[in-house]
């Protein structure tokens, strides 16, 4: 059974932006989307920036060093399709925001 673990500081990203945390050792980039919550890979995979300071627009965050977009929901590149990063599942859960990255 996967396992959820706690993000404490995701309730401190503003609705329509994203931030870099880290989790059990790896840096993940999460985003707010109007209160949902959605999480990927930070690095992109370009030249390793992290997408956790990207430009959020919508459903979709500019890497911060090339400007490479990725859509926040599913970590598709949408500027080169082979390059996809990872995303996870996240739930709210008993009011904490939680990440499953097995």
């Amino acid at each position: 059974m996967p396992e959820f673990i706690n993000i404490p500081e995701a309730k401190e990203i503003p609705s329509g932006k994203g931030a870099t945390v880290e989790v059990n050792g790896a840096r993940i980039a999460v985003y707010n989307l109007a209160g949902t919550y959605f999480a990927m890979d930070d690095t992109c995979p370009h030249v390793g920036a992290p997408l956790g300071g990207g430009w959020v627009e919508g459903e979709t965050v500019a890497c911060p060093m090339h400007g490479w977009e990725f859509e926040i929901k599913t970590g598709r590149c949408i500027t080169v399709p082979r390059c996809a990063v990872s995303s996870y599942p996240m739930r709210i859960e008993n009011g904490e925001v939680q990440i499953c990255i097995d």
